[in-house]
């Protein structure tokens, strides 16, 4: 194979016919982008890796519905990673409050033992994941795909099944959503410049 490097398709087609080392391209490929999206989603980073594993665990085991969308795979990959993310924040949703139901004893924490700027980086992920989780599911898609991603609202739309005009629409309102989300937030910017951040 040398320094030739393959597009999506052809190792796709590849990897479906059994080929491993054509999967792992795509897995080192995109490993760092599916995790990178699925810590802004979930806000710690435990819960990421288990989310991306999970993403190319489905990305395997769905393989035969798989869409590749502009020669890529990726798509299809956030769509997943997404999908996994809200599956798993429920379940940990579950899982807190069957925690906050139990006794607890009585702790006192060390202050200055906290790291503030550990503290102060995990707050903003929770917080930008929060706003996140006020959007529904397509519109979760759409923003993950073109402020995130940088994928053109076109791609994301052929994606998501939605005509361009309906992607810009919801865009535009899942924009607003977020910024009502996070207005609502101490020390973190409404993200204005990074959400006007569409292309069309």
């Amino acid at each position: 194979m040398g320094n030739v490097e393959f597009d999506d398709e052809r190792l796709w087609s590849r990897s479906i016919k059994g080929d491993g080392e054509a999967f792992r391209a795509l897995y080192i490929r995109y490993r760092d982008r599916i995790f990178r999206h699925a810590y802004r989603l979930s806000g710690d980073r435990q819960d990421a890796e288990d989310i991306m594993a999970t993403a190319f665990l489905e990305l395997w085991r769905r393989r035969a519905k798989v869409r590749i969308v502009e020669g890529s795979i990726l798509p299809w990959l956030l769509v997943t990673t997404t999908n996994t993310a809200r599956n798993s924040g429920r379940a940990a949703m579950r899982y807190r409050r069957l925690l906050d139901s139990l006794p607890r004893r009585s702790e006192t924490s060390d202050p200055m033992g906290d790291d503030l700027f550990l503290s102060y980086r995990d707050a903003l992920d929770k917080d930008l994941a929060r706003a996140l989780g006020a959007l529904n599911s397509t519109d979760l898609h759409l923003v993950s795909l073109v402020v995130f991603e940088e994928f053109t609202i076109a791609a994301a739309a052929a994606v998501l099944e939605l005509t361009p005009g309906s992607a810009k629409t919801r865009m535009h309102r899942a924009r607003q959503r977020m910024k009502v989300a996070l207005s609502g937030t101490h020390h973190v910017p409404t993200p204005t410049t990074v959400l006007e951040g569409e292309r069309s």
